[in-house]
């Protein structure tokens, strides 16, 4: 299932092997985002082709469209979708803290509106892990209640033990043969309550951990605070997911903290904002600097964007809003980010990490 291979000797970065139904995943890893079955603009093609091993999926926004009953007459969302490699899928506990979902929340589980034809539904942790299994995806991921940064403790605490309880109750639902479960830590920015819910999910023995509950708006300090006392919390033995980040910064923090997969928007997101990714740091595309600049985004990076198109040409499709700046731009952002995981799986191999994520972070300092 998991196999640590490597960590590096002069900092806790690590890599590993993650095998699933649908091929390994080389760790360090990162996924890009297909909650409702795509990673917008893309193909599945694109997406192999710059050394994307893994998805995420939201189960729970795939359970309010297409539905259950689509899914299981495509024959799994892997088929659905047209993608043949691994596919972890999100319980749906993270949009409990947004404010477009109505939700009530009780031990029992969640129920709520749905605003697509106005009637109330329950999401319990049986029906998330029955949901998962239909879909057929290499890695479910249990329901956990994700209250908003800056809650008060005694917020934090109840949350813990919903997410404690509904663990327990998602481990005895029945999955498919080989379909790996990851369980999910909480405690906001309380250690106490962090190893409080380690302890009792660690008991369960689940097949991987994700630390949920970051990257929802606290300052980056307090993330990698949190990181530094929550990782060594979760076995060696067992691989460590931390959901929701997605900067190069940030992301390299983490991977030396001693993290093994990533998910997040925040490439694609960017791209479609006209922010792009280069060795040297951010690049704001819109900037009319760039009308006239016949130069790749990044002369260092081998994607398709960087080596068909200019900055200039970039800039034109955004100024005249043509969808196909989003998809070259999304391109490009992906590719940077596979790229880095790639260049530092290669540097913890070869123990130099530090140097490799000090010259990485200059460009955006």
């Amino acid at each position: 299932m998991y196999e640590l291979i490597h960590t590096d000797k002069n900092k806790g970065a690590r890599a590993g092997k993650l095998r699933t139904n649908h091929g390994s995943i080389d760790t360090p890893a990162f996924m890009p985002v297909a909650t409702k079955a795509t990673v917008k603009t893309l193909i599945p093609e694109e997406l192999y082709g710059m050394g994307t091993q893994a998805l995420i999926s939201n189960a729970f926004h795939l359970f309010l469209s297409p539905g259950m009953e689509v899914i299981k007459r495509a024959g799994s969302l892997h088929e659905f979708m047209h993608w043949k490699r691994a596919i972890f899928t999100d319980s749906g506990g993270f949009q409990m803290i947004r404010r477009d979902f109505p939700f009530k929340i009780t031990d029992e589980g969640i129920s709520y509106k749905n605003l697509r034809d106005g009637k109330k539904y329950s999401y319990t942790p049986e029906i998330c892990m029955e949901n998962q299994k239909l879909m057929g995806s290499d890695v479910a991921m249990i329901l956990d209640e994700c209250p908003a940064y800056g809650s008060e403790y005694s917020v934090i605490e109840a949350s813990v033990g919903r997410t404690v309880l509904w663990a327990n109750r998602a481990k005895n639902v029945e999955k498919n043969k080989g379909q790996l479960v990851f369980a999910i830590l909480q405690g906001g920015t309380f250690a106490d309550l962090r190893k409080c819910c380690a302890e009792e999910l660690l008991e369960m023995d689940f097949d991987g951990y994700g630390i949920g509950g970051l990257s929802i708006g606290e300052p980056k300090e307090v993330m990698n605070e949190v990181l530094e006392y929550s990782v060594p919390l979760v076995p060696e033995d067992k691989p460590r997911y931390l959901m929701g980040v997605g900067s190069p910064v940030e992301l390299l923090s983490a991977i030396e903290a001693g993290i093994d997969i990533f998910d997040s928007a925040f490439p694609t997101r960017n791209a479609r904002h006209q922010t792009l990714m280069t060795s040297k740091g951010n690049v704001d595309i819109a900037r009319a600097r760039f009308a006239l600049d016949f130069a790749p985004i990044d002369g260092d990076c081998g994607c398709y964007t960087c080596k068909n198109y200019t900055r200039a040409y970039l800039h034109h499709l955004f100024k005249e809003s043509e969808l196909l700046a989003l998809r070259l731009a999304s391109i490009h952002n992906l590719y940077y980010m596979q790229s880095i995981v790639k260049s530092a799986r290669e540097a913890i191999l070869e123990d130099r990490f530090s140097e490799f994520r000090k010259n990485v972070i200059t460009g955006f300092l």
